[in-house]
């Protein structure tokens, strides 16, 4: 498989707006507008779709959803597609709704976001070869980026190599929208730091990125839509898998990541990267039991607590890229190579 590129995000492009997942609450209205045009300020033309209100858990029929989807990814005038967040993860009702052979033939769009935002961005990458970004969703794109990070628009712009590194701050909370829709304002009131759960003080290890969200991903392994197991044998350079928890209590974690190693998800990890997770412990068993318990004996380096998922900062990673991890000592970094 040959990874397809989008090309470089440009001010003037077209960047379209759709909910597959959970639309947007009246409460919450005035945030996805300020977005929109925080977007259209900085020169990009904002298309917002007809799956964007909060219908219900989801912001329409999923054939509905599935239709906008694909329009968009399949319309050269798109040069990016964002969702406001990701949901309830079950937009797995739509990834088989999708023509991933049109999407295949088409000129490549660029698409981010987050947490049920990976139950499509995966298998788009493992199905058709383009790349994705899991990163930030709209919602969180007007944000002040911390030192160290780049916003998505940045990475989508295509640098062909870029590094990021963690700004050993994080922030467990979420900004009240309804009272303040147009803050940017971004503290990291908490310290914490990239760490080794196995392989040692210090590693340096690379492989082509692929992963998501736990809670929504982990379901599709096994299947046609969640084959990385496939996917890894594409290239001889190996994986970086990466994944990360939302709300989950730890046992229900232990369980998946479980399924994703019977499935052949770390047959071909050089590294599995964890992304820090507030979701809470089993009684005494502990997310990072969780991962010890799956993962631990697979000869695999594990970093735990990178800079990615629903515990902000939104760390970028682009689906098919080559990365370079470096941690030890001063060093908390990871450089993408692309193009």
């Amino acid at each position: 498989m040959q990874i397809r590129y989008p090309r470089p995000l440009q001010p003037g492009d077209r960047i379209g707006v759709t909910a597959p997942s959970a639309g947007v609450a009246p409460r919450h209205w005035a945030r996805l507008e300020f977005c929109v045009q925080w977007l259209r300020d900085r020169g990009f033309d904002v298309v917002v779709g007809d799956c964007i209100e909060a219908t219900s858990h989801v912001s329409a029929p999923k054939q509905q959803r599935a239709h906008e989807l694909q329009a968009m990814l399949t319309d050269p005038s798109i040069a990016a597609v964002i969702p406001p967040w990701g949901g309830a993860g079950t937009t797995h009702d739509l990834v088989d709704l999708l023509d991933y052979d049109a999407i295949a033939a088409a000129e490549p769009t660029w698409c981010v976001g987050f947490s049920d935002t990976s139950t499509w961005l995966l298998p788009l990458t493992l199905r058709t070869g383009m790349a994705t970004i899991h990163g930030q969703n709209l919602m969180d794109t007007p944000y002040d980026s911390p030192a160290g990070i780049l916003p998505w628009w940045q990475v989508a712009a295509g640098p062909s190599s870029f590094t990021q590194y963690s700004p050993g701050r994080y922030r467990t909370h979420f900004d009240p929208w309804e009272t303040d829709p147009a803050i940017t304002d971004f503290p990291l009131p908490k310290a914490g730091r990239w760490r080794m759960l196995r392989g040692g003080d210090r590693i340096e290890v690379s492989g082509r990125l692929i992963g998501g969200c736990i809670e929504t991903v982990g379901l599709l392994a096994g299947t046609t839509y969640g084959d990385v197991r496939t996917f890894g044998r594409n290239f001889e350079g190996g994986l970086l898998v990466y994944v990360e928890a939302a709300d989950e209590e730890a046992f229900t974690i232990c369980r998946s990541l479980h399924a994703m190693r019977l499935a052949g998800w770390f047959d071909h990890a050089n590294a599995i990267l964890v992304g820090r997770t507030s979701a809470p412990a089993s009684g005494g068993f502990t997310q990072q039991d969780a991962v010890l318990d799956a993962v631990g004996d697979l000869g695999v380096p594990v970093i735990m607590d990178m800079d990615f998922g629903h515990v902000p900062p939104y760390l970028c990673f682009v689906n098919g890229a080559v990365g370079h991890v470096v941690v030890g000592g001063d060093r908390q970094e990871i450089t993408q190579t692309f193009r």
